[in-house]
């Protein structure tokens, strides 16, 4: 029997969400879609992306302080994560495209650790960065992945997989 896809999502995720396609008021149900499948054991995300949202201010941080499980982001502290994200900081200085200033934000933000988390875990990463191996300003996470045999797909993949459908009510 195949094990369930797990999904670890990253903050692009959350914020585009938030301020686009599923907006609070316009599309509840995607909220309450990722907490659903948190509590099944399938979505999470990482403190680091938590801290990285929280830093906005925003109706997207109350969302975490009042709706979000606070098992939702698990912590990176785990010595083979922080191996793994070791690791995918020297890959990532190896390859000669990257400008000092993309090396060093990648080894300060969350996006490697989001990979590391996903690689030792084993969890689908979601993100909305798409490749881009010629890249000089930013590391981008489907290239570390590649590198990595992490798998990754976009939030509207992820939502097909879990054979998510979203109705539309009339207003009141």
């Amino acid at each position: 029997m195949k094990a369930a896809t797990k999904y670890l999502l990253d903050a692009n995720v959350l914020m585009e969400a938030k301020r686009r396609y599923y907006r609070f008021g316009l599309c509840p149900g995607f909220w309450d879609c990722l907490v659903w499948n948190h509590e099944q054991g399938s979505m999470a995300s990482i403190d680091r992306v938590k801290k990285e949202i929280e830093d906005g201010k925003d109706d997207l941080t109350q969302w975490i302080k009042k709706q979000c499980p606070s098992t939702f982001f698990m912590p990176t502290t785990d010595t083979k994560v922080a191996s793994w994200f070791g690791a995918m900081v020297a890959w990532a200085q190896k390859q000669l495209q990257y400008l000092p200033e993309a090396l060093a934000e990648f080894s300060t933000e969350p996006d490697g650790w989001l990979i590391a988390y996903a690689k030792e875990h084993s969890y689908t990463l979601v993100t909305h960065e798409v490749s881009a191996k010629e890249s000089r300003r930013k590391v981008k996470i489907p290239d570390v992945c590649k590198a990595f045999d992490v798998l990754f797909v976009d939030s509207f993949d992820m939502l097909e997989q879990l054979n998510t459908s979203f109705t539309w009510m009339p207003g009141k």
